[in-house]
């Protein structure tokens, strides 16, 4: 359920950055197009890794290991790099423990 969590907010901030785009958000930071791609089909994938999980099908873990290995080092970069350290904690956190449910034999 944690991983289509993290999909499910995914998808969310791909529709936020599409309805900042369309309302005109300076693009000059952030390219609010691209964002929205990336963190679509990010979302998508790990919904669709999170219904694998849910469902009993192996090739879901492979994608959700994956994508908790991209996450953290994403917050790392949060953390340190931007020093946004409320976001960059509970990612990182949240990301330990997925890898460490997915690594774990009894689930």
């Amino acid at each position: 359920m944690l991983v289509g969590l993290q999909g499910a907010v995914g998808v969310i901030a791909a529709v936020v950055f599409v309805v900042r785009g369309l309302a005109g958000a300076d693009r000059h930071i952030v390219n609010g197009y691209g964002n929205a791609l990336w963190f679509g089909l990010f979302g998508a994938a790990l919904v669709a890794a999170g219904w694998a999980l849910w469902t009993g099908r192996r090739w879901g873990r492979g994608l959700a290991i994956y994508a908790q290995m991209l996450l953290l080092p994403v917050s790392w970069y949060i953390g340190v790099g931007s020093g946004q350290w409320l976001y960059a904690i509970p990612v990182a956190v949240l990301s330990a423990v997925i890898l460490a449910l997915l690594f774990s034999r009894s689930t």
